[in-house]
This record gives C-alpha cells, sequence and structure tokens, in this order.
C-alpha cells in the first residue's frame, strides 16, 4: 500500500514539474520585458535551473518507486542512492534556497530580483508554481521518505560544487554580455558583492544542514533508513 501511494505522489510531482518545464520552455514575448537580456537564455536564473532539477530528481524518485519490487539488483540500488543524492544535495537546498532569497528580496524590493517587467512575461501562476509550490512540496518530500545523506563534509563539497559552478555561470554571463543576471548585483560595490555571495554560500550551506537535521529527526540514523528502504 505503502509503494502504490509513494508512486502515485512521485508520479504527480513529476508531471507537476514536467508541465512547469515545458510551460516555461514555450514561453514567448512578442517584447523584450525590463531588465531581462536574451544571453544565456531561461537557463542563467537558478529558478528555472531548479524546475529542471526537481523535474530530474522526481523522475528519479518515481523509477526508483516502480522497481522497489527487484531492489537487490544493483542497479535498482544504483538509482535509489541517485535519488538520495540528488534529494540531499541538490533538490532540497537549491529549492529552499530559491523560495527564501527570491521571496526575501522581493519583499524587500522586487526590482533586485524579478523586475516588474516580467508581469507580461510569465503569469502570476507560474511564478508561484516556480517560487512558491516548491517549498511544501520539497518538505513533503523530507517527511514522505527517508533518504540517505552524505557525511557533512562530502554532502557540503559536493553542494559547494554545484554552487560555485553557478556562480561561475552568472560571472561568465557577466562578462560576455556586460550584464548582470540578478539586477541586484550591478548595484553592490566590489565589497558588496563578496560579502552577498558569502552570505548566500552560507544560507545554502545551513539549508542542507537543516535537511539533513529534519530527515534524523523523522527517519533516525543511516541504519535505520537503509532498513526502512
Amino acid at each position: 500500500m505503502r509503494t502504490r501511494v509513494l508512486i502515485a505522489y512521485h508520479s504527480l510531482a513529476f508531471l507537476w514539474y514536467f508541465f512547469i518545464t515545458c510551460s516555461v520552455s514555450s514561453l514567448k514575448a512578442e517584447h523584450q520585458p525590463s531588465g531581462v537580456f536574451l544571453y544565456g537564455g531561461q537557463w542563467k536564473y537558478l529558478t528555472i535551473l531548479n524546475v529542471l532539477l526537481q523535474t530530474v530528481f522526481y523522475g528519479n524518485a518515481l523509477l526508483a518507486d516502480l522497481l522497489r519490487p527487484i531492489g537487490k539488483l544493483r542497479g535498482v540500488k544504483f538509482i535509489t542512492s541517485c535519488r538520495d543524492l540528488l534529494f540531499s544535495v541538490l533538490a532540497f537546498p537549491v529549492a529552499m534556497f530559491v523560495f527564501t532569497s527570491f521571496w526575501g528580496l522581493y519583499t524587500y524590493n522586487r526590482e533586485l530580483v524579478y523586475p516588474k517587467g516580467i508581469d507580461e512575461f510569465i503569469p502570476l501562476w507560474l511564478n508561484h508554481a516556480m517560487h512558491t509550490a516548491i517549498l511544501p512540496l520539497t518538505l513533503l518530500e523530507s517527511f514522505a521518505i527517508p533518504h540517505h545523506y552524505l557525511p557533512k563534509k562530502s554532502g557540503l563539497g559536493l553542494l559547494g560544487f554545484f554552487s560555485f559552478s553557478y556562480l561561475f555561470w552568472v560571472i561568465w554571463i557577466y562578462i560576455a554580455a556586460g550584464e548582470w543576471v540578478y539586477p541586484l548585483l550591478g548595484l553592490l560595490s566590489p565589497l558588496g558583492f563578496l560579502t552577498f555571495i558569502s552570505t548566500s554560500m552560507v544560507l545554502v550551506a545551513f539549508i542542507y544542514i537543516i535537511g539533513d537535521i529534519l530527515n534524523s529527526l523523522k527517519w533516525g540514523d543511516t541504519k535505520s533508513q537503509k532498513k526502512l528502504e
């Protein structure tokens, strides 16, 4: 019964994110919205990358559910390990960071992160699908099934690699296009830029640790998690 519920849940979540990914990919504007430039396409925004990441994760989770009856096979164990790695290191921290940073900056001054001109390009429901719905869905995943977390040093190392890779991507776009992906960055001094980046890195690391704690509080230690699987 539990396996069927998980299959239904992960199927709906995968279809939801796949729909959002298709919706974002099909967006076309007659006029370029203010605060938006073409270089790098949609893939320069962490929000869009997160939607794609969640689609891949839930697709992997669904596949793990479907193959669970033959879980002793090496390939199935690998898929389950990928599910846990994706969620713990990327899907949970990135989704929570996107939600926290977006709505925090939006509340303070939306022009710093989501210029008003984008409202003519992205409908309100899609904005909330990408920035609001990710919170309950991510928390639901945390409490729906146990996830094996790597030792903190390894997990934070992989998350740091992803974070710095995205940072380099943002800097490269600025070098190539002469514009910052997020208007806020153009208003900061060099010291302010370093402070903002450092604070963001600390926040995403803190979110990773919170995810690990929530997983442990709900499901116990690593050995307990493996037994539940």
